[in-house]
């Protein structure tokens, strides 16, 4: 009898040890590149702090810092692989000075839209690939939030031609700064909280930023009546990095908890742009008649093509495994798009003809 019960007093405590609900509180914070306050691109990790909070019954607390708070917006990846914390939410793209095989996990010029890429990430090699090039800093990444496909930015002037472009002082990330740069923009990267400054001063004379949804609240449009539609980043993914050390020692339930959490908080993200820009697209008309929409020439567009796949080339030729990810990505694409082109396309052309819109 007493050795039944101590085998019932073994058996309790490995089943109180192995539920997390019974765990010791996990306390853990998350710096952001974005001022906490700009939503949507702020909400993937206040929503996913809220929801580890209610699935853990208040034992797995995320504490969310925004760049307010940390001061370093360009410098989350470096404090997430040091530990000063153990989550960070960014764009990986940002990151293409440390390793320029980042950049396919954010978007790329004339890439895949958000569905033909979110299939590559979970269905083709997405992840796989995301996973080699993160190991060597430490991290796990992850999706967190797409934006899908961006306008391609506010000028004070408008484009005519490529010789526009030349002397232009513009704000670009990723491989679309260095795109720009070779038809002669003069290229700079800012943080967010400093954009609408920087343009209103004329520190610089262009900046793309997201689209209608997030780019009103940023009063783009009283300084630069010019905005172009989007050929740069057709699916920019936003992402969350994880300590890999941290990761690894939490219970096997809190990780399905972070993982799934940082899914469905991804993919509500893109849905809350995805509303804001509907809201603000349909009222630009009525109350910003100043704005003027524009597509770039083809000339423009052909030109900026042309030194995309100039760029790619050139790093592909002296980097192995950029032509790997350059290749199965392409490939993938080229797949993906068929069937985008025979559903979405022709649908919308069909709605079109139907005028069902215009």
């Amino acid at each position: 009898m007493k050795k039944i019960l101590k085998l019932s007093a073994v058996a309790g405590a490995v089943l109180v040890l192995a539920t997390p609900l019974s765990a010791k509180k996990i306390r853990w914070r998350l710096a952001e590149t974005w001022p906490s306050t700009l939503t949507p691109l702020a909400s993937p990790p206040a929503k996913l702090a809220a929801w580890m909070k209610e699935m853990s019954g208040g034992k797995f607390i995320i504490k969310v810092e925004g760049k307010e708070k940390h001061k370093a917006a360009l410098g989350i990846l470096d404090m997430v692989k040091g530990g000063q914390y153990q989550m960070g939410h960014s764009g990986s793209y940002y990151w293409k000075g440390k390793d320029i095989n980042t950049v396919w996990f954010t978007t790329v010029p004339f890439g895949m839209t958000p569905s033909e890429q979110y299939s590559w990430f979970y269905y083709g090699n997405g992840m796989k690939y995301m996973k080699e090039v993160y190991d060597k800093f430490g991290v796990y990444s992850y999706p967190g939030g797409n934006t899908g496909n961006q306008m391609g930015g506010w000028y004070r002037k408008e484009i005519k031609s490529v010789e526009d472009l030349k002397g232009l002082k513009m704000r670009i990330p990723g491989l679309a700064g260095e795109v720009m740069a070779k038809l002669g923009v003069n290229v700079t990267n800012i943080p967010a909280g400093e954009l609408y400054t920087s343009l209103d001063r004329g520190t610089i004379d262009a900046l793309e930023w997201v689209g209608p949804g997030m780019d009103i609240k940023m009063g783009f449009h009283k300084v630069a009546k010019y905005y172009y539609t989007g050929w740069h980043e057709p699916a920019s993914e936003m992402q969350f990095l994880v300590n890999k050390k941290a990761y690894d020692k939490l219970p096997k339930e809190y990780k399905k908890m972070l993982e799934v959490g940082m899914k469905a908080a991804a993919m509500d993200m893109y849905i809350e742009n995805f509303a804001a820009s509907v809201d603000a697209w349909s009222k630009m008309k009525s109350e910003y008649p100043d704005i003027k929409v524009k597509r770039f020439p083809k000339p423009v567009l052909e030109a900026l093509k042309k030194a995309a796949d100039e760029v790619y080339s050139s790093y592909a030729a002296k980097n192995a495994k950029f032509k790997e990810i350059y290749e199965d990505y392409t490939a993938y694409m080229k797949r993906a798009r068929e069937w985008s082109m025979m559903s979405q396309y022709e649908y919308l052309e069909i709605s079109r003809e139907l005028g069902i819109t215009k």
